[in-house]
């Protein structure tokens, strides 16, 4: 099979598509294998693809990890598993950047019949982090102040989106005009902020009348300067690094306000906390059941796996808003139709 595989830690761009043995499941450890239609990208496969990631598989290695497809049909099927062949199924699991991957079921939901494969490929790591984010470590109340860094990103759309659900009312940073026009149009953002003018907190100190903001969501490497507009008893909430910087925060900052910074590693939540995963992946369904969020695929196609790199660099170079995936079988944009649901119901 064809796979993004990392033979050594190098930049992706530098990697070319290999022919590789397709992975075995064994059943015993409830391991099933998926055909994978399409698989999220993320700026950390950028990090993990040269060694610089928190968690780094052992060379050689395929990159990815968000994905959505169908049960294979070679593929075993474990005891106490609910899937059948061909099965529309959504998770995360190393090595999605491939035609085929090995998955634990246990890591696997059915994909609704209202999302595509393109919409699925992009709950996994990024819809649920935002909610994590924000309702269990936030813990973002009714008519608090928002503020969402990097605001027309994956993650950032999400949250703004979630934290309107909420009865929040949000200020997206984005450092383009197009990219601010995201946030107000598909974020739902009320107020939009150019993050990299001087002195732009004090446009979101006078959208708040001076009170601040109650939450910050930072995917970025921004908590120091987001304590300049902080409400008292601000929670800020480090998602990610994607500025390259690893802040070093003076405690005396969060002394004067008295705000409290916490942390989301959605990634390694399902092996601590597996029922807090469960009820966050089932609430954020739910949400998009509703169409209180919907998922934001960004408009450039990435088909084939040969479009990794460039999907990769495109969200390096930030050009990317909303969450790009790459299309590995089909279109993406196929649907469980009526007459399918039912007939899988019998």
């Amino acid at each position: 099979m064809k796979a993004f595989q990392i033979k050594e830690h190098t930049h992706p761009s530098k990697v070319t598509i290999s022919d590789i043995p397709v992975p075995k499941a064994d059943a015993s450890k409830g391991q099933v294998l998926v055909d994978v239609h399409c698989a999220g990208l993320n700026f950390f496969d950028i990090l993990q693809s040269q060694g610089k990631y928190q968690t780094q598989p052992p060379l050689p290695f395929v990159l990815g990890a968000e994905l959505s497809g169908t049960i294979s049909a070679s593929s075993p099927i474990p005891k106490g598993c609910p899937y059948d062949h061909g099965d529309r199924v959504f998770g995360y699991a190393q090595g999605s950047y491939a035609e085929q991957v090995v998955v634990d079921w246990r890591t696997l939901l059915p994909i609704p019949d209202q999302l595509s494969f393109q919409e699925a490929a992009t709950v996994p790591l990024t819809t649920t982090t935002s909610y994590a984010a924000l309702v269990d470590r936030a813990q973002a109340q009714e008519g608090e102040w928002v503020l969402v860094h990097a605001g027309a990103g994956g993650v950032g759309l999400s949250a703004c989106q979630i934290a309107k659900a909420l009865g929040c009312k949000v200020i997206a940073t984005a450092s383009s005009e197009d990219k601010r026009d995201i946030c107000e149009k598909l974020g739902k953002a009320d107020d939009v902020v150019d993050y990299t003018k001087k002195d732009w907190q004090k446009e979101v100190l006078s959208i708040t009348k001076g009170k601040g903001v109650n939450v910050v969501f930072d995917p970025v490497g921004m908590i120091i300067p987001s304590l300049k507009c902080v409400a008292w008893n601000a929670r800020l909430v480090v998602v990610g690094f994607a500025a390259g910087s690893i802040e070093k925060i003076p405690a005396n900052l969060l002394l004067l306000k008295q705000v409290s910074v916490t942390g989301v590693f959605w990634g390694a939540t399902a092996t601590k906390d597996p029922e807090a995963t469960q009820r966050i992946v089932m609430e954020v369904l739910q949400l998009l059941m509703s169409g209180e969020v919907k998922q934001t695929i960004y408009e450039k196609p990435y088909i084939g796996l040969d479009q990794v790199s460039q999907g990769l660099k495109d969200i390096e170079d930030r050009k990317v808003w909303g969450k790009a995936v790459v299309t590995i079988k089909g279109d993406g944009k196929e649907k469980r139709s009526h007459s399918q649901s039912q007939k899988a119901k019998l």
